[in-house]
């Protein structure tokens, strides 16, 4: 019952909280005017249980197409239901460490035609994933989360990467850290970093960038999420990301 508690918390996760501990901060919106691109940046202090958000309605409303962030979510069913054994397997060549880090579209391809659309749809109604305002319904099972099918907030995304770190979600533990562990980038004496960086498209052809995750410092956790939506070809969002990330980790993280 946690677990389904839990989950149900990540649609309403704003929503719950009281307007003393959500900050809406020009500087964090200024990280996106100086890149050029429009979007959304939101942090989750989870000690003292703040948010400091760009723009709290777009970071509560406005949706995105998922991309490979939705390889989080689908490397926890594909383990879970014993698809995949660990980072270790296998599929089309790749092995889920690879395919996880490196966004391989062909793997995760084959894993969803491996959980089934039954098995897939069942853990989506489970997960209540992409709900903020309809319930997906799988159309073409193996680009389901890359067609514009599935549409999520910064607001979702960010639970999910909390309920990840704390072992939340409606999976065994060991689920959990499998998926947690292949996000881990950093990992020294003073902190660590995990984040899913992502690349995809919404359905106006709008070139949309997914970055999340955490950073633990002396065992307390952040949470962030950035999401980053630029129309220009030219423009590289995963090097604009990466540059507002080292700014929120310098000036908004301890």
């Amino acid at each position: 019952m946690r677990y389904l508690f839990g989950w149900i918390l990540i649609s309403v996760y704003l929503f719950a909280c009281s307007p003393n501990n959500v900050e809406q901060n020009a500087a964090l919106a200024n990280l996106l005017e100086a890149e050029k691109v429009t979007g959304s940046i939101g942090i989750f202090h989870n000690l003292s249980g703040d948010f400091v958000l760009s723009n709290k309605n777009w970071f509560r409303d406005s949706t995105a197409n998922p991309g490979s962030s939705f390889d989080i979510i689908q490397s926890l069913i594909g383990i879970e239901t014993g698809r995949l054994k660990d980072d270790s397997s296998s599929l089309a060549g790749i092995s889920l460490d690879q395919a996880f880090k490196g966004d391989s579209v062909v793997f995760f391809k084959a894993l969803a035609n491996t959980i089934g659309r039954d098995t897939m749809q069942k853990w989506l109604d489970t997960l209540g994933y992409a709900r903020r305002y309809d319930t997906p319904r799988i159309a073409q099972l193996d680009q389901f989360w890359l067609n514009n099918s599935l549409s999520i907030t910064a607001d979702e995304q960010l639970g999910i990467v909390k309920r990840l770190y704390f072992d939340q979600l409606p999976f065994q533990r060991r689920t959990h850290s499998i998926v947690s562990d292949m996000m881990l980038l950093v990992d020294s004496a003073d902190f660590k970093l995990a984040y899913k960086l992502s690349e995809t498209r919404n359905a106006d052809s709008t070139r949309v960038l997914w970055l999340q995750g955490w950073k633990e410092i002396r065992q307390h956790p952040h949470f962030f999420v950035i999401q980053l939506r630029s129309k220009e070809e030219g423009v590289d969002l995963k090097a604009a990301a990466k540059r507002i990330l080292d700014k929120v980790l310098a000036d908004f993280l301890p």
